[in-house]
C-alpha cells in the first residue's frame, strides 16, 4: 500500500475552464480529450477499455479507488485513459479479491490524475459545452504555460488511433476444436468479447487491425469476421473500412460492435458524425425495433452514424434505437449476414440485456 501527501494540481480545459484539485496517481503531466462516464461501478473495466484511449475520462461517482484493483478484471493488457478526474480518490480499499491500491496501479503504469474537484460542475460545464481537449497537471501550476501546452493538442475529429492499440501480431482466444471459428479485426476488442465468443464455442483469431480480409481468410478460413470496438474516428480508418466492403462482397457472416458499427455503416455509404457529447454509461436505453424489446445497455462512444443517412439507405434497416436521443443503435445489411450495434452486450459490470446479440451472430454461422 502506498500512502502519500497529495501535491496541488490543476486541470484547465479548452475553453479556459479552469479548476483546481489534488494530485492523483503519478506527479505529472497529461492531455487528451475530455469526457465522463456515468457508471457507478466498472472503473478498473473503463480505464483498461482501449475505447478511451487518448481520452481523459470524468468520473461521475463520488469514489473511486474504494474497491482496489483486482488483475483478473481488466478489459486490455494496460491502462488505456490518458487521464483521470475525480472527486475523491480513495487510496485505501475494502475489497479482499483486490491485489492492490488505485495509486499503486497509476504509479506503476505511469498515470495522471486529479481529485478533489466538484465533479457535477464540470460534468454540466461538459454536457453544455461539448466534449473538448483538456490537460492535467500536478508538476506545473502557470496556466499560460498549461494553455501553450493544450494548443499543441489534436482534435478527436480526423484522428486514427486503432492502429495504437491493436495487437501487433495476431492471437488466439478460446478451445481450437471448437464448433465455430471467427475471426477478430482488433480495433481495441475488450477482453470480455473474446470471453463471450469463448463461452459460445468459438475458436477466436485476433488480427491485427490493418490485417487485410485475404489474409484473414487465407490464414484462418473463419466460420465468420467480428469487427471490434476502439477509439478515435472511424472516417479516419480507409484500410478498415475497405476490410469490412470485402467480407460484406465474399458474403461471410459479421458482427460489429461500437466502432464496427461505425465502420458497417460508412461501408455502405453511411456516414459518420462526431457527437457533442457521447454516450458513456450503463444505463442507456435501447430499443430493439424488431421484436419490440427494450434494452438497458452500457455504451462508450463519441462518434456516431447519421441518423438522417441511415434512414434514407436502401443498403441496411435500423434494428436498433436510442430511446434518449432517437440515434441509431443497430443496423443490418439487407440480403446480407452481416449487423452491428452502436452498444456493449459484453459489458461487464453492467446489464446482460444485450448478450442475445453474440447468440444471433452463432445463428447467422450455422
Amino acid at each position: 500500500m502506498t500512502y502519500f501527501t497529495q501535491l496541488p494540481a490543476v486541470l484547465l480545459l479548452a475553453d479556459g475552464t479552469v479548476f483546481y484539485g489534488k494530485a492523483a496517481g503519478k506527479i505529472g503531466t497529461t492531455t487528451g480529450e475530455i469526457c465522463f462516464n456515468t457508471g457507478m461501478t466498472g472503473y478498473q473495466e473503463i480505464f483498461t477499455d482501449p475505447s478511451y484511449f487518448g481520452q481523459i475520462m470524468v468520473a461521475t461517482n463520488a469514489h473511486i479507488g474504494n474497491y482496489g484493483i483486482a488483475d483478473a478484471e481488466v478489459e486490455s493488457g494496460q491502462i488505456q485513459i490518458a487521464g483521470l478526474v475525480c472527486k475523491n480518490y480513495n487510496i485505501n480499499y475494502s475489497r479482499k479479491q483486490a491485489n492492490e491500491s488505485i495509486q499503486d496501479y497509476f504509479q506503476q503504469q505511469n498515470i495522471v490524475g486529479i481529485s478533489d474537484i466538484d465533479t457535477r460542475q464540470l460534468v454540466r460545464h461538459i454536457r453544455d459545452k461539448g466534449a473538448m481537449n483538456a490537460i492535467i497537471s500536478s508538476e506545473i501550476t502557470d496556466i499560460e504555460e498549461l494553455k501553450a501546452k493544450l494548443d499543441l493538442v489534436p482534435s478527436m475529429d480526423g484522428l486514427e488511433l486503432s492502429s495504437q492499440v491493436s495487437t501487433t501480431e495476431s492471437y488466439t482466444f478460446g478451445d481450437e476444436n471448437a464448433k465455430y471459428r471467427v475471426a477478430v479485426l482488433d480495433l481495441g476488442v475488450k477482453k470480455n468479447i473474446l470471453r463471450n465468443f469463448d463461452d459460445r464455442d468459438v475458436f477466436a483469431k485476433v488480427y491485427p487491425a490493418k490485417t487485410t480480409f485475404e489474409e484473414m481468410e487465407k490464414d484462418f478460413a473463419p466460420s465468420g469476421y467480428f469487427i471490434s470496438n476502439g477509439p478515435g474516428d472511424p472516417s479516419a480508418m480507409p484500410y478498415a473500412i475497405d476490410t469490412v466492403k470485402e467480407i460484406l462482397a465474399a458474403g461471410k457472416p459479421m458482427f460489429g460492435i461500437c466502432l464496427g458499427h461505425q465502420l458497417l455503416a460508412l461501408a455502405n455509404d453511411i456516414p459518420t458524425q462526431k457527437m457533442f457529447n457521447g454516450h458513456r454509461g450503463l444505463n442507456h436505453p435501447v430499443k430493439n425495433i424488431i421484436i419490440n424489446h427494450c434494452e438497458v445497455t452500457s455504451q462508450n462512444h463519441g462518434f456516431g452514424v447519421v441518423p438522417e443517412a441511415v434512414r434514407a439507405s436502401d443498403k441496411v434497416e435500423i434494428t436498433h434505437l436510442n430511446l434518449n436521443d432517437q440515434s441509431i443503435e443497430g443496423i443490418r445489411v439487407k440480403d446480407k449476414k452481416a449487423f452491428s450495434v452502436q452498444y456493449h452486450p459484453e459489458s461487464s459490470p453492467g446489464p446482460h440485456d444485450s448478450r442475445y446479440l453474440f447468440d444471433d451472430f452463432i445463428k447467422l454461422m450455422n
